[in-house]
């Protein structure tokens, strides 16, 4: 009896902690180098006074250094303000076992589009690459994440990393915190 509870158990917390199978929107190799790219997540969802902010993660691999990649799409009606990147840009990971882990940005000052679109509504699109310090995996692999701050050239914002949530603009299911849990996998040599 006691091992069938033991088995048991122990199926529960594989499953609970299984990955996801990668699914790459890029993934080639040719005489220059290689290169994978995860396909878009959303981490983040903010709808409030006609506002609208979203941020999608995608992790990649350019010839054996890997990388999160970052798209921050704001839409309004009314004034949005710029924040860029730079080459001091800083993304930190708040983990839920009390670690923080950092993430550099590439020397690569961004300041994202501006789009109007049909609606009358402006849509600045900022995007970002970040990479990994060494040693940074381990702790993501096993930890979620449960707060997240961009440093951005100007400023400092803060965004709390849900559990799970239903998205408004496609009505999937989200579950950021575990993020890195589930395709930290698809990018390891």
């Amino acid at each position: 009896m006691k091992q069938a509870v033991l088995l048991i158990l122990f199926l529960i917390s594989n499953a609970l902690f299984a990955q996801k199978p990668c699914e790459y929107s890029t993934n080639v190799t040719d005489s220059i180098g290689s290169y994978k790219s995860t396909k878009e997540y959303m981490i983040y969802e903010k709808n409030f006074a006609g506002n609208k902010s979203y941020i999608f993660y995608s992790l990649s691999l350019t010839d054996d250094l890997p990388t999160l990649n970052l798209q921050l799409i704001q839409k309004s009606k009314d004034f949005l303000k710029a924040n860029c990147f730079d080459k001091n840009s800083k993304l930190f990971l708040q983990l839920n076992n009390g670690k923080v882990i950092t993430l550099l940005h590439i020397d690569q000052e961004n300041c994202g589009s501006m789009v109007r679109d049909d609606n009358g509504f402006d849509n600045r699109i900022l995007v970002g690459t970040f990479v990994f310090l060494k040693g940074s995996f381990e702790d993501l692999k096993t930890s979620p994440v449960n707060m997240m701050r961009i440093k951005y050239l100007t400023d400092l914002e803060d965004y709390v990393i849900r559990k799970e949530f239903q998205s408004e603009l496609n009505n999937q299911v989200y579950e950021p915190e575990t993020y890195f849990i589930n395709y930290i996998n698809c990018i390891e040599n």
